[in-house]
């Protein structure tokens, strides 16, 4: 701009005028700069002016006169100008329009805005859609068509105006097009004409119509997507005959896609015949005569109407003649079942559907052969010829081709003899399709009529036989004759005697004898006798002479088989006797040889040779059986024993017949095993059963353990399945268990067929395999979800939802529907589904959703047995957005003479992005019409209405916008008032019955008084009784209501219900609860769950269930149903497999005809029978829970296979019998008849010892219907309890009750330890533990002792035999110092077990202490006193002393006294310890660690006689002797009369004694010693000395006399029950002597006792005998008392603990003798 600074100036002269910014001259009438002009009327121009041209000017004015100055102040502004003008634009109807008008200005100056529509001025204060922001930007909001035009910003402003001009175009989407109309097309069935009224265009060009259609009232789809905008007429072609359609039309242009037209009305297109012929058509040929047909329908959009049947045709095939016609009425029927046609014929087969409109196209041929059928000619022209006399030849001629029905197996040559019509020899040969054909019957009888007939056969079996044709066999030599015996035999003659051959091969002539000297063929007579002779006399033969004797017979074609023996004149002959020295050699899996020494002859040749084994388990108990024989072999010394079972324990045995008969049986063999083999056979009896949908229940019977062939441990099974509809490998399992019955074959695919075959292993290699068997997996649900799905959402309530189909492969079989699981995303928790029946619909409409909302939805496909997997990850998809509810909990919480507050909640159904609210309020005496508006934000919940009319009555309205517009408005009320109260609660609420349904309920109610602010909404809270809490249903009811409808209930279910109001102050008190209501029953929402069904006899089956959860019966329960039927896709014994190519076609014929029986069941059961069921069928099983409703879904269906069950009874009358001490014999019955339901196929035996069954416990399983059986290697002496159970190929039946037995006893094991203590020089005590297995009952124990090296020069072998099994330790006495022993102990039951043994060595001990000193003994009135000195304390400090003392009457050393201190140097024995008028003999022993050490020297004989009382003085007994003399004669003389009676009474204590056992107590671990009372001791002792002498017995002392005739098992006053035997062996002696005998039985032999060789001064008191004499026979001796009754009772020793002395606990008993001296117990 420029900027003009005046400055006028007059002066004279003209004044010079310049300008000055500053210092600095701007302009003068001599200096010009740009931009600064000077004006001739003295003002300053500044053209253009800047900003910094601002400031102070001064114009100086100059003339001669004098010079003037004058000052002005320049302000430069900043222009005004729109720096962003609005631009022309175009927006969419409904949306909000910008138009930006930005502009620069000087901060120091304001401006203006301005707007203009079409040259008129906008007041933004007029409507609230405009809005003028700061920066002069217009804001349209729901722009209209209204809104078009030219639109003016102007900005006005010190610092200048501006102003720019846009233009703004308002569009929308196009209306929906008019008058929408369709027809049919009479030119064209398939097509429709569509015609409409082009629409309003939205103010945008249309850019091209959309066609969509619904077919069948299924969801629309878009059929025509691009159509001209200029059409306002299209032809709608491609279109289905026979089904409705609907039409729709939508424009679409810039902004999108516009309303659709009004739906046209429903067009139904004429009915065709199908366009498409049935599919995958099967033909399998059923039988000979019969061929299976199974198809699929047409694709359903080629059935051009309803299909009401299916035409099937069919004709020899390559033939020209007729189609015969079937006709299936039934669509639902996908097979037929062709018949009465030709045996093994071609046909050629088609299939059309019809439906009203007539029949469609024919599919294309199939052909498939009829069955083979059998020959129903024979071979013509039949000749036989007897060749030789074993052979026949035949010469035929085939049967005419037509009369052979199948393929040409070949040809079966019978022959049966005449009399053996049974007997049908059969040769098959091969057919040969090359003129006559001949075969030959060969290893025929000899010399036999046969009838002989030729057929033809074919797979299917064997045709007619040809004409019988008699013929014999030629004559040939016979056989042997039979039995050759010999009788009458004398010096000279003898009788031959024989019978006719059994083969006689021909007509018998005669017979042919001859004989010879043995050896000497020279001297060979024969003789001719005719054939009725059978007996010939030999004469002439020379006495005591073997001749070989030889018999035949004689045919036609010569002299038969020779039989010959050999025989002694002279001599008759005899049995032969046992061959010996078996030696086994060359064994192998199956055969071993034998040889042998032959056994003596019986005088003549041996016939035969018997070869016996035993098998398996050897053993004296176990039984022979014959396992070969061989004839006419007499000099035989080896045989080849054949067919032996491999890897089995064989012995062997021989005998040999002669003439006479069998000889006696040679000794076993050794035991050899045969080596191991491959199995020789398959598993038997192998089925296939259908498990699971992915598994298939193999069952065979196992092998026997005597074909195993191998090691059990190495036995099992391997199983190979493939399937049958694919080249899929071979699997392999392997089941290493020899005893497994069944297996279950996992992981195969569902519904597929497979083959399947087993065969048993063991080590060494494989069997051969089973015959193949068939099997198919059951139907199940599909594993794989529906392919492709995709979701559109179609509106804001609905989405179209398609998808493929499941692979065929994951169908696991027919796909009966779909299943569409869909809820809101975060919103609901549990899906909701819909189904879609069949499956050829692949989409489906969802309707009735919640708008604007997120849904996840997944599909599964489902078959009969249930649904398949959903689809994942599941289709989310949002329903189109849409006007929103109305907003809720509308309240006014602060009301006021003159303002409301307004509050609110968002709508419970937004229906899209809520983007404002309105608020809309007018006096309710005023226009309805006439409301004030104010829209507010999304985020706004309140409002406050100001300048309001006090105490009136205002109506306000709130409503949501979204994209798709103004919801419905909420309405309420609200007094303009401050007098107002909380609602009171309502009344009457009530439930009638008549509005209670099994899921929901009306609740009514009365309102309250509403405190003078309206109510603006009810509560409605729900108690579930009895102990429900209280449960809000809904805070938002309508304030108008009175009722409303509570949902969602729970079937059969009390509940309380109670409501309040809620005004602007707050909420009333809860209403009174409701009487108490029930809804009604409804159907179960479960059924019965856990459903098993077994096998229960061959023709019915157990159904076994668990109740459905209560809460799931909706009701009172009534009972069960269930529903049964037939399958037939199993096939059983007898029935022909069904080859099935196609399980869809499969199901698709089971369908129809399998119709379910029912049959209800209590509520109070869950076990039902159903019987009367067809055996080998399959069964299908499902069942419901029904109430009065009705009845739950059904349960997962169940198949079970009829005819096969597990027996129902245990084995009868088991018998347990006690064999051996390891076997029992079980015998029992079978279970009864009517309870095995199948062949028994064998018994599985348990048995265990009775009171261990958990750790011992075995099973033996039987696989022979056997009834008896032995167990073996059992435990001895021990009670088994054994249950039975049968078993069928069904499974195990139930066990029987235990029945028990016990085994036999055996000889234990050895004791369990050995120990030795208290060992000195000349004793020790030994003791052992109880044998680890006793087997028996312990009857004793026997304990053997001896030196290791002689002792004197004797081997000296001690035996005592113990009673009894509580004693287990023995005190031993006769030891020799320093000498080391070998002891060994054996229990006894019915026998002697093995011995346990040790050595041990007498003291003193290594280390132990030396002999004490000085030993002196003191004898006083009350004891002994005993004193000595301490000796070498050896290695280690005494610990303590022991005395030993011996008493005159036994003469050995014992401990007498136990646990001296150490530091006692003496010790007192009190005479009443001591035995009187015994002398005693003392020693001491010292003790340290390491033991007892070396005795004392003994001490000086001391008596125990105490001094004598007056009554033993000489006078005393003088008197008293005196005064009994007569009373003494008196006694002997009774005695002598009473002894004459018994004169010759034997006194044998073994046989009369008493036996009294007495308590023994030990006291620290002692021992008694070897005397003990009640012990028997057989006391056995032989001598011998080097010099081979024996020494005479002792004499015997006064009252001991020596016996040989029987023996006194008293000795020495004991009680002597066992023995103890004592053997003495020189060096010199070889021969082991006895020294151990068994006297159970029988007694002992005499044996002389001597207990003298432990004491020298004994020893060599004896008298020796000369070398070489004979010794006399041992003597055995008894100590007989004056009364036998009274026998002595040996006092038994025991050291005491108290007094450490010996105490005698027993006195001799009256009338008894005192032990003789010399004569004690050896111990």
């Amino acid at each position: 701009m420029t900027a003009v600074l005046t400055c006028e100036v007059s002066g004279a002269p003209r004044p010079a005028i310049s300008w000055k910014k500053g210092k600095q001259i701007l302009a003068s009438g001599s200096v010009q700069i740009p931009r600064f002009v000077l004006l001739e009327s003295g003002g300053l121009q500044i053209t253009p002016v800047f900003l910094q041209d601002a400031g102070n000017y001064t114009c100086c004015a100059v003339n001669s006169e004098g010079a003037l100055n004058a000052f002005v102040m320049l302000t430069v502004w900043n222009r005004t100008s729109i720096v962003r003008p609005p631009e022309d634009s175009t927006v969419i109807k409904g949306t909000t329009a910008t138009l930006h008008c930005e502009a620069t200005h000087d901060p120091r100056i304001s401006i203006r805005y301005l707007w203009k529509k079409d040259s008129v001025v906008i007041n933004p204060s007029s409507s609230s859609r405009i809005t003028v922001e700061k920066d002069g930007t217009l804001l349209i909001s729901q722009t209209w068509s209204g809104d078009i035009g030219d639109y003016t910003c102007e900005v006005i402003s010190s610092g200048g105006n501006d102003s720019r001009m846009a233009r703004l175009e308002v569009i929308e989407l196009p209306h929906s097009p008019q008058n929408l109309l369709a027809t049919l097309n009479s030119s064209h069935s398939r097509s429709v004409m569509l015609s409409w009224v082009r629409p309003f265009d939205g103010n945008s060009p249309v850019l091209y119509y959309v066609v969509e259609l619904s077919e069948n009232n299924s969801p629309w789809k878009v059929h025509l997507s691009n159509l001209d905008p200029k059409m306002t007429s299209v032809t709608v072609s491609g279109l289905t005959p026979a089904r409705t359609y609907q039409f729709r039309v939508c424009a679409v242009n810039q902004v999108g896609k516009g309303q659709y037209s009004t739906e046209t009305s429903r067009l139904m297109l004429p009915e065709e015949p199908p366009s498409a012929p049935p599919k995958n058509i099967v033909a399998s040929g059923r039988t000979n005569q019969s061929i299976m047909v199974q198809w699929q329908p047409p694709p359903e959009s080629e059935h051009n109407g309803v299909l009401h049947g299916y035409i099937l045709r069919y004709r020899l095939a390559g033939l020209p003649g007729e189609y015969q016609y079937k006709n299936i009425t039934s669509a639902e029927i996908n097979y037929c079942l062709v018949k009465d046609l030709i045996i093994w014929t071609q046909y050629e087969i088609q299939v059309a559907s019809y439906n009203g409109a007539g029949l469609g196209a024919f599919s294309r041929p199939v052909t498939e052969y009829t069955l083979q059928g059998v020959p129903t000619a024979p071979p013509q022209n039949v000749q036989v010829e007897a060749v030789n006399s074993t052979t026949i030849q035949f010469l035929w001629t085939p049967p005419p081709q037509q009369f052979i029905n199948g393929i040409n197996q070949g040809y079966k040559l019978l022959a049966w003899p005449v009399d053996a019509p049974e007997s049908v020899t059969v040769v098959t040969i091969a057919p040969d399709f090359h003129g006559v054909h001949s075969g030959c019957i060969t290893n025929l009888k000899k010399y036999t009529t046969y009838y002989t007939s030729v057929l033809c056969f074919t797979t299917p079996g064997d045709g007619p036989r040809s004409t019988p044709q008699l013929l014999s066999t030629l004559e040939d030599k016979p056989g042997a004759v039979g039995h050759l015996s010999f009788t009458e035999i004398l010096d000279t003659s003898l009788k031959v005697s024989w019978q006719e051959p059994v083969e006689k091969n021909g007509i018998i002539t005669g017979y042919q004898i001859s004989w010879e000297v043995y050896g000497r063929n020279e001297s060979r007579l024969a003789r001719t006798l005719s054939n009725t002779t059978l007996e010939y006399k030999i004469t002439g033969l020379s006495s005591l002479t073997t001749y070989t004797i030889e018999v035949a017979a004689v045919t036609a074609k010569g002299s038969g088989w020779v039989t010959s023996s050999t025989i002694s004149s002279g001599v008759p002959p005899e049995l032969p006797g046992a061959p010996s020295n078996l030696v086994i050699s060359n064994i192998s899996p199956r055969s071993a040889t034998l040889q042998f020494r032959p056994g003596y002859d019986g005088k003549t040749s041996i016939s035969k040779w018997i070869v016996e084994g035993q098998v398996g388990v050897l053993g004296d108990e176990e039984e022979w059986v014959s396992l070969h024989e061989v004839e006419n072999e007499p000099d035989a010394q080896m045989l080849e024993v054949p067919n032996l079972t491999p890897y089995t324990h064989y012995r062997f045995r021989m005998r040999q017949v002669n003439v006479v008969g069998p000889g006696p049986l040679s000794q076993p063999s050794r035991v050899i095993q045969t080596l191991q083999a491959p199995p020789d056979v398959s598993p038997g009896s192998v089925t296939v059963r259908t498990a699971s949908e992915t598994s298939l229940w193999l069952r065979w019977v196992p092998l026997p353990d005597t074909q195993y062939n191998g090691n059990p441990e190495s036995v099992g099974y391997r199983i190979k399945f493939w399937r049958v509809d694919l080249q899929s490998p071979v699997l392999m399992k392997v089941i290493n268990d020899r005893l497994e019955r069944e297996y279950t074959v996992e992981d195969l695919e569902e519904w597929t067929e497979y083959e399947l075959q087993i065969q048993a292993f063991n080590a060494i290699g494989a069997g051969p395999w089973s015959e193949v068997v068939r099997g198919r997996t059951r139907e199940s649900v599909p594993s794989a979800p529906p392919e492709n799905v995709t979701a559109e959402a179609v509106s804001s309530t609905q989405i179209l939802l398609t998808w493929a189909a499941v692979p065929e492969s994951e169908q696991n079989g027919l796909i009966l529907g779909y299943k569409i699981l869909f809820k809101a995303k975060d919103l609901d928790s549990e899906p909701k589904s819909q189904t879609v029946r069949g499956n050829h619909t692949q989409s489906v409409l969802l309707s009735g959703l919640r708008k604007f909302v997120l849904y996840e939805i997944q599909v599964l496909a489902f078959t009969r047995i249930g649904d398949g997997v959903p689809s994942s990850p599941a289709v989310i998809e949002r329903t189109k957005d849409d006007a929103p509810g109305p907003p809720v909990r509308l309240v006014f919480p602060e009301v006021r003479l003159t303002s409301v507050r307004i509050v609110w909640q968002p709508p419970e159904e937004p229906n899209g992005i809520i983007l404002g609210y309105q608020v809309a309020y007018r006096l309710a005496s005023s226009s309805p019409n006439k409301f004030t508006t104010v829209e507010v934000g999304s985020t706004v919940r309140q409002f406050t209405a100001t300048d309001l009319t006090p105490e009136s009555a205002y109506i306000f309205r709130t409503s949501a916008k979204t994209r798709q517009g103004w919801g419905e408005p909420l309405e309420a009320t609200v007094i303009t008032t401050e007098k107002r109260e909380r609602p009171a609660p309502p009344r009457q609420v009530m439930t009638p019955q008549s509005d209670v349904s099994s899921r929901s309920l009306l609740l009514k109610w009365v309102p309250g008084s509403d405190g003078s602010s309206p109510i603006r909404y009810f509560t409605v809270q729900v108690r579930e009784l009895p102990n429900g809490d209280w449960q809000t249903y809904s805070s938002s009811i309508s304030h108008e209501a009175t009722s409303c409808i509570i949902e969602s209930l729970n079937p059969f279910t009390s509940y309380k219900l109670r409501v309040k109001a809620t005004n602007d102050i707050g909420d009333s008190d809860f209403s009174a609860e409701t009487e108490a209501v029930t809804t009604l029953q409804d159907v179960p929402d479960e059924p019965p769950s856990s459903v098993l069904v077994t096998p229960h006899t061959t023709s019915s089956v157990l159904v076994q269930w668990q109740p459905p959860k209560v809460e799931s019966l909706n009701g009172l329960l009534l009972g069960y149903r269930i529903y049964y039927r037939e399958l037939d896709y199993d096939t059983g014994p007898g029935r022909e497999s069904k080859n099935i190519q196609n399980p869809s076609a499969l199901r698709a014929e089971l369908t129809p005809q399998s119709s379910f029986k029912t049959v209800n069941s209590s509520s109070a059961l869950t076990t039902y029978e159903l019987t009367q069921l067809k055996k080998y069928k399959r069964y299908e099983v499902l069942m419901t829970a029904y109430n009065v409703i009705g009845e739950s879904p059904t349960s997962t269906p169940v198949e079970v296979f009829v005819g096969e069950a597990a027996p129902a009874l245990a084995p009868q009358n088991i018998q347990v019998n006690s064999l051996s001490a390891s076997q029992l014999e079980l015998t029992w019955d079978p279970p009864p008849t009517d309870s095995q339901n199948g062949n028994i196929q064998g018994y599985k035996i348990y048995y265990w010892e009775s009171d261990t069954q958990n750790d011992t416990e075995k099973v033996k399983v039987l696989f022979l219907p056997e009834t008896t059986v032995r167990l073996k290697n059992l435990t001895s002496h021990t009670r088994y309890m054994v249950c039975i159970s049968a078993f069928n190929a069904a499974g195990d039946g139930p066990r029987s009750s235990p029945s028990q037995g016990r085994t036999h006893q055996a000889a234990p094991s050895a004791p369990s330890f050995l120990a030795f203590s208290e060992i000195t020089c000349t004793t020790l005590n030994v003791s052992w533990g109880e044998p680890t297995a006793a087997n028996g009952v312990l009857q004793g124990y026997r304990v053997v002792y001896e030196p290791l090296a002689p002792v004197q020069g004797v081997s000296k072998v001690v035996t005592v035999d113990i009673k009894g099994n509580w004693q287990r330790w023995l005190k031993v006495r006769d030891l020799t110092k320093g000498m080391t022993y070998l002891f060994r102990v054996q229990a006894r039951t019915i026998a002697y077990g093995p011995e346990l043994q040790a050595n041990i060595t007498a003291g003193p001990a290594e280390g132990s202490p030396g002999s004490p000193q000085e030993i002196l003994v003191t004898k006083s009135a009350s004891g002994l006193t005993l004193r000595w000195t301490e000796g070498d304390s050896g290695e280690k400090p005494t610990t303590g002393y022991i005395i030993e003392a011996r008493p005159s009457d036994e003469g050995l050393w014992d401990m007498f006294v136990k646990d001296i201190p150490r530091s006692a140097t003496s010790y007192t024995v009190g005479l009443d310890k001591l035995r009187q008028g015994v002398t005693y003999e003392f020693r001491v022993v010292a003790v340290n660690e390491f033991g007892y050490g070396e005795p004392s020297v003994p001490s000086v004989a001391v008596s125990a006689q105490t001094e004598a009382p007056f009554y033993e003085e000489w006078w005393f007994l003088l008197v008293m002797a005196l005064s009994s003399l007569i009373l003494i004669l008196l006694v002997v003389f009774a005695l002598v009369l009473h002894g004459q009676s018994k004169k010759y009474k034997n006194c044998n204590g073994g046989k009369t004694i008493s036996n009294v056992e007495e308590s023994v107590t030990l006291d620290n671990g002692g021992f008694t010693a070897l005397e003990l009372n009640s012990r028997h001791l057989n006391i056995k002792s032989t001598f011998s000395k080097k010099n081979g002498t024996r020494s005479p017995p002792r004499p015997s002392p006064g009252g001991l006399h020596y016996s040989d005739e029987d023996i006194c098992n008293k000795y020495n006053g004991a009680v002597l029950t066992e023995g103890l035997g004592l053997n003495e062996k020189p060096l010199e002696v070889s021969e082991s002597e006895v020294t151990d005998s068994d006297y159970e039985d029988e007694l002992p032999k005499h044996s002389f006792v001597n207990h003298y060789m432990s004491d020298p001064t004994y020893y060599n008191s004896w008298k020796r005998q000369q070398k070489g004499v004979k010794h006399p026979a041992s003597y055995r001796y008894e100590e007989c008392t004056a009364s036998e009754t009274e026998p002595y009772f040996q006092t038994v020793i025991t050291t005491q603990s108290s007094g450490g002395v010996y105490t005698p606990t027993g006195q001799p008993a009256p009338g008894s003798r005192t032990p003789v001296t010399g004569f004690s117990s050896f111990v």
